[in-house]
């Protein structure tokens, strides 16, 4: 009689089967069609982003994930990303939607005028896409890093326009901090240029922050320098998270205004006459019946908090 019973592999033999392999294994899925989300992971042009975008992008060619051809729904810059290791998908669009996007970048690509035009079409179109898919994907925790970064980014351009998604304030000759949120951590980062710590920058932040956790983020290399972490709790409501948006703005402003007073009253003239941004107001989603209220008090600001 033929035994048809599978064949295990003894114990201890070394062999294992073949479905049992170890990780990475290869993403097979075509991604073309996929609104996915990116970060630095994905990329290393800057640590907290280029201003242009929002870590939301369109797949426009993905047979392979390890080279999928994105563009970014903020800025609608076409870059290349490597999805293989992390992926996440919000949402998909149709053909004829692809196909459109397709379109606008090629007319956007003319030098002309009119190619300027359509820049500026392809961008406003990019952004109405990346609106309507948080729509449907709702807040939680998918979606949370990328309202974040909206959020910040609103921030950015009325404090600091530049290429990159921080905001540097000049805290004395030659001593420059950079901050940047770190959206999955929910931090606000600061790196400065020296290893050693800075106590003026600390009773700023305790100041600008003062129920919050601050803790130094020292370095692991002779040629790194050190950071602070302002560590904010994880926001679980759409309301919360505009909520964690509006502190951070408060946060910095307050900090220029101690550090650069002249560039505050600057800033704070255009504010004062054209408004702040405020991106996520274009949203709105459901949220929960009931309600939460804190029952601990605060950290006392008066206490150690920079750890």
């Amino acid at each position: 009689m033929t035994d048809l019973s599978p064949q295990l592999p003894a114990p201890h033999s070394g062999s294992r089967p073949e479905a049992m392999a170890d990780v990475p294994g290869v993403c097979e899925l075509t991604l073309t069609r996929a609104v996915v989300q990116y970060r630095g992971v994905h990329e290393v042009d800057l640590p907290e982003g280029r201003i242009e975008d929002i870590g939301l992008a369109l797949v426009l060619e993905g047979q392979y994930a390890s080279a999928a051809q994105v563009v970014d729904l903020g800025s609608g810059k076409v870059k290349e990303l490597d999805l293989s290791s992390e992926l996440v998908v919000l949402d998909w669009v149709y053909e004829p939607t692809l196909d459109h996007v397709h379109g606008l970048l090629r007319t956007a690509s003319d030098p002309s005028a009119a190619g300027r035009e359509a820049r500026a079409g392809l961008e406003k179109y990019c952004f109405d896409l990346a609106l309507r898919v948080l729509r449907r994907a709702g807040y939680g925790p998918l979606s949370r890093a990328t309202l974040l970064r909206i959020g910040f980014r609103d921030i950015c351009r009325d404090l600091d326009l530049h290429e990159g998604t921080s905001v540097r304030i000049v805290m004395a000759r030659g001593r420059l901090a950079r901050a940047h949120l770190d959206y999955d951590g929910n931090a606000l980062v600061f790196r400065t240029a020296f290893p050693e710590p800075d106590p003026v920058l600390e009773e700023a932040l305790a100041g600008a922050f003062p129920a919050r956790d601050i803790r130094r983020v020292l370095p692991t290399g002779p040629t790194e320098s050190l950071a602070y972490q302002v560590r904010f709790p994880l926001p679980i409501t759409f309301l919360e998270a505009r909520m964690l948006v509006k502190e951070l703005r408060e946060g910095l402003v307050h900090l220029l205004a101690r550090f650069e007073p002249e560039r505050f009253k600057a800033l704070q003239e255009v504010i004062d006459t054209l408004g702040s941004r405020e991106t996520l107001s274009q949203l709105y989603f459901r949220e929960p019946r009931e309600a939460s209220q804190p029952i601990t008090p605060p950290p006392d600001p008066g206490g150690s908090i920079v750890h």
